[in-house]
């Protein structure tokens, strides 16, 4: 895997990253919880990107190439597993209860701690983790077919571009059918769950960086802001508000 960095251990840390600031392409050879107790971050592979709030954690397995983006000031919680709790072989986004929270940010304060009550607070997150459940992964993935890649690209570029597939499909040289159809074949979703989708992922960014709900909601399409925190509370539990005054 050239170009990879080799990582035998997935680090347990916690690490202060900047808006924007990334971790380049790496593997290791533990499993991996990610989880963003403030700010956002993005955990990418080549079968896509994963993104959440604080609501949610993201599983990265054991061998899995990725990278990390942060939005906004972003405190990143990072624990390694040698052991796999979850019996999850590919990424999944996970539920961060309250209680799992805090047991994320205690064990990530201080990973050179090998004391016994550290390991005690380890079995409990472990235990707390297994009842963790998966979520409506918030992922975008990675397009195979180059007319579904274009299309893609127009709307990360443009969230609030409203057209509908048909004449999305003008614009890439496909027509609605054949769009319709790729949709389903890889990424396993319809056109317009992909677009919410998309649009709650560029909802997610700009709101670590600081725009306002009623702003976010003009930039990522949504035709009112009541609309967009309908959305979002659907997806997420909670409000934009909440996490992102």
């Amino acid at each position: 895997m050239s170009g990879i960095r080799q990582q035998p251990q997935a680090p347990t840390v916690l690490r202060q990253l900047a808006g924007g600031e990334r971790i380049d392409l790496h593997v290791h050879d533990d499993h991996q919880i990610v989880y963003a107790a403030a700010g956002v971050v993005s955990v990418a592979t080549k079968q896509g990107t994963w993104v959440g709030p604080a609501t949610r954690a993201i599983w990265i397995p054991a061998r899995t190439p990725h990278e990390h983006r942060a939005y906004g000031d972003t405190a990143l919680h990072l624990v390694g597993l040698p052991v796999n709790p979850l019996g999850l072989a590919t990424p999944a986004v996970l539920s961060v209860h309250p209680l799992l929270r805090e047991l994320i940010i205690a064990y990530t304060d201080d990973p050179a701690d090998d004391s016994a009550e550290r390991r005690r607070l380890r079995a409990v997150l472990l235990d707390q983790l297994k009842l963790s459940t998966q979520q409506a992964a918030l992922r975008l993935p990675a397009a195979q077919d180059t007319r579904l890649a274009a299309l893609c690209a127009i709307l990360d570029r443009t969230p609030a571009d409203s057209r509908p597939l048909a004449a999305l499909g003008s614009a890439v040289g496909a027509s609605e059918r054949t769009l319709s159809r790729l949709f389903r074949a890889e990424f396993a979703m319809t056109f317009p769950q992909w677009r919410t989708q998309l649009r709650l992922h560029h909802a997610l960014v700009l709101l670590a960086e600081g725009h306002p709900v009623t702003t976010v909601a003009h930039l990522c399409g949504w035709s009112t802001p009541s609309a967009f925190i309908d959305t979002y509370k659907q997806t997420f539990t909670t409000t934009p508000g909440r996490h992102h005054p």
